[in-house]
């Protein structure tokens, strides 16, 4: 089998395993209890808080245990959004690109009252920082821009978005789930407010992420109850999964060079096999991408039953998030970058892993071209396109 759906989630490291599975069985005190036992679990909470920081260059204090990356976006959103009420600024600035935990969460603010802009998205999958730069009003509480696309894998220049950002004075928060352990981040040196991350997308436990927010940004509590997280996160803390994410972040940045010196390659050889298809399109750009990333659109069939026969071939992929996977609507990352729903409708994300080989990569190339091969064979939509009745558009 290979498994080529990493943007949807990760197997956890050995490691990752060992720190969760022994703090299961030796330090479940609870982090809030006074007693000994107690302090243990604290120990190690604080000291995963400040692993995390490091490795991202943040404070400890500006850490913030979630339950995944959707929590993170939802409490960094609204809290700027409140700030900005507070102050009488109630626009926002996003792209039409963003995972829904951010788009849903723009379309509730929308409602009450809030006003959103949406970015157009180049066909390439980039936003220019002189675009933000323009739709940034006196109005405006926060900028919220997606470090790596979750479907097609295009990288900002969050550096030069946040600089922007700090220039008139605006909240700068990035999605960074998709980048976080395998790009290189520093809050700090790239002008991050905020910052959401989840442990699964870098070989952690599901269920676990963190909130980066900068000191002297209030929060919004999403969930009431205790004083966990500094009265910022209420309920007793997932210490065998925090500490977890911890030990999967640091081993993740550590090899981000190594990582991607072994994955570059590999991907644009599958990219160039690819695009031997004819009526096909490679879904972002060529170069500022993930390592892992490759996404193609194939015209004249559906992507649904080319993963169903993909996997009968023993590969595992998807046709964008995992998040909207039940729907039957075309991708919106793919409308955003200019696709028509048609084309969008036959659509394919590879996201590879380190343990992706060369051979593996033929294999995909090979099954892929047999597969699209196969469903065109007897699609009305590719015959009424091969006897001209209807145009190409790829």
């Amino acid at each position: 089998m290979i498994y080529a759906d990493n943007a949807a989630t990760t197997a956890m490291s050995e490691a990752a395993i060992n720190t969760m599975t022994t703090l299961i069985k030796e330090t479940y005190g609870n982090p809030s209890s006074l007693y000994a036992f107690g302090q243990k679990a604290k120990e190690v909470l604080e000291q995963a808080r400040e692993d995390i920081a490091g490795l991202i260059g943040a404070d400890p204090k500006e850490i913030i245990f979630t339950s995944g990356g959707s929590e993170a976006d939802n409490q960094a959103i609204i809290s700027a959004a409140k700030l900005g009420a507070l102050k009488g600024k109630k626009h926002i600035v996003s792209t039409a690109f963003e995972h829904h935990a951010v788009l849903h969460t723009l379309n509730k603010l929308a409602k009450e009252g809030f006003e959103i802009t949406l970015l157009d998205v180049h066909e390439n999958g980039i936003i220019k920082p002189e675009e933000v730069a323009a739709a940034i009003r006196e109005d405006t509480a926060l900028v919220t821009v997606m470090y790596a696309n979750n479907e097609i894998g295009t990288i900002q220049d969050i550096k030069a978005i946040g600089a922007v950002c700090r220039e008139k004075g605006v909240l700068f928060h990035t999605d960074a789930v998709q980048a976080i352990g395998h790009l290189h981040i520093d809050v700090n040196e790239q002008n991050i407010d905020m910052l959401s991350a989840s442990a699964h997308k870098f070989h952690g436990p599901k269920g676990v992420g963190f909130l980066y927010a900068k000191k002297g940004i209030r929060l919004t509590n999403l969930i009431e109850g205790g004083a966990q997280e500094k009265g910022r996160r209420a309920g007793t803390e997932n210490v065998p999964g925090i500490a977890a994410m911890a030990t999967a972040l640091k081993e993740a940045v550590g090899a981000i060079d190594k990582n991607a010196e072994h994955l570059i390659p590999i991907r644009n050889k599958v990219i160039a096999g690819l695009n031997e298809i004819p009526h096909s399109a490679l879904n972002g750009d060529e170069t500022s991408r993930l390592p892992s990333n490759i996404n193609f659109c194939f015209e004249g069939i559906e992507g649904e039953s080319l993963l169903l026969l993909l996997d009968d071939k023993g590969i595992a992929a998807s046709s964008g998030s995992a998040c909207t996977s039940g729907s039957l609507d075309p991708s919106h990352v793919l409308l955003a970058i200019g696709r028509v729903h048609d084309v969008a409708h036959g659509s394919l994300r590879l996201s590879l892993g380190e343990d992706t080989t060369d051979e593996d990569a033929d294999y995909i190339v090979n099954a892929v071209k047999e597969v699209v091969e196969y469903l065109r064979g007897f699609s009305p939509v590719w015959r009424d396109l091969v006897a001209g009745k209807t145009k190409f558009i790829l």
